[in-house]
């Protein structure tokens, strides 16, 4: 008894496209504090750009240019090394590499790195100021108390 047929079909050989190699994971630099920085998928005001007025945004933004007037969001918020901020900044997150005349309120975390300026009060859970950096202003460290712990 044969279970098979001795005929067998035969079918053209046809290559497989080949397929492309995995994306390289994004490589993360350590910032001078020693933090790994995140990769960005965010909006960029660029060098050379100037806005007079209030900016909202979402998730993130990098300003690299000149803005006079609030700037409030519930993102993370970089101020470029050629950035100047004139006017209150409100977010969850921020990193000042360039010039903030103005207050800073972050709900999670300031940083202010070497070479960077800031003239203004900041309030703040965390805050990190690199050596080289220049603060004038009063600092409020302190975390949120909930209502229901008072």
């Amino acid at each position: 008894m044969q279970m098979f047929s001795g005929s067998r079909k035969t079918e053209p050989v046809t290559p497989m496209a080949p397929t492309p190699p995995p994306p390289a994971p994004a490589r993360t630099e350590p910032t001078p504090n020693g933090a790994a920085e995140q990769p960005r998928a965010g909006g960029i005001l660029s060098r050379g750009v100037s806005i007079k007025g209030s900016v909202k945004f979402q998730k993130e933004l990098h300003i690299d240019g000149l803005v006079e007037g609030k700037i409030d969001s519930n993102g993370r918020l970089t101020v470029g090394e050629h950035a100047t901020i004139k006017g209150e900044i409100r977010t969850k997150s921020v990193v000042v590499d360039g010039k903030v005349e103005g207050n800073i309120t972050a709900g999670e975390r300031c940083e202010l790195r070497s070479g960077c300026t800031v003239h203004g009060d900041i309030e703040s859970p965390r805050l990190v100021v690199d050596e080289a950096a220049t603060f004038i202003g009063s600092a409020k460290i302190a975390t949120v108390k909930s209502a229901a712990s008072n």
